[in-house]
């Protein structure tokens, strides 16, 4: 599977799934248990990339920020669930992602305090293929580094959020009057 058709598929996951990304993550796993296993395989390996490339200190700020904290966990299932928003808000989020701010949703849940996670999500590729054979996911042969994240910097400083991420800090840090 190549990567068009990894966001591809997620594309089509998010057609009819009213915007809930839970409903993004079944849609994606009964597509993809519809295919050949070789092409879940391949589903699986974009999708570590796709993890891994978005490991990124200002991302897990804004994931921070936007759902109140975020634990290491936390901001696994904060990447599914940016990841069920699709391919161009994924990479922009991962770029830049104080552009977070301008989604609706993100924006409204700074005064309704929504979070934002999708764990079942990350479990796609191995939903499906169980689905698709009665069998597990193999292991990945030649797992994908995680980068080293020296840059961390104290996400509850509410000056340095303002620094980096001076969008997301205007609706999170001190959140608008309703």
């Amino acid at each position: 599977m190549r990567t068009d058709e990894f966001w591809q598929l997620i594309d089509q996951a998010r057609a009819g799934a009213g915007g809930e990304a839970d409903a993004v993550a079944a849609r994606a796993v009964a597509l993809l248990a519809e295919r050949d296993p070789e092409e879940i395989v391949g589903y699986a390996h974009h999708q570590q990339r796709v993890i891994v490339a978005s490991y990124r200190v200002d991302l897990w700020g804004a994931a921070y920020l936007i759902n109140g904290g975020a634990s290491d966990d936390g901001f696994e299932y904060f990447r599914g669930w940016l990841m069920t928003q699709g391919r161009a808000v994924f990479a922009r989020a991962v770029g830049e992602p104080d552009s977070l701010a301008e989604l609706p949703r993100v924006r409204a849940a700074a005064l309704s305090g929504e979070e934002f996670e999708c764990e079942r999500m990350l479990s796609v590729p191995w939903e499906a293929y169980r689905k698709a054979t009665a069998a597990e996911l193999p292991a990945e042969r030649d797992p994908v580094p995680v980068p080293d994240l020296n840059d961390f910097w104290d996400f509850d400083d509410e000056e340095e959020a303002r620094r980096r991420l001076p969008r997301l800090a205007a609706l999170f840090v001190e959140p608008p009057v309703e």
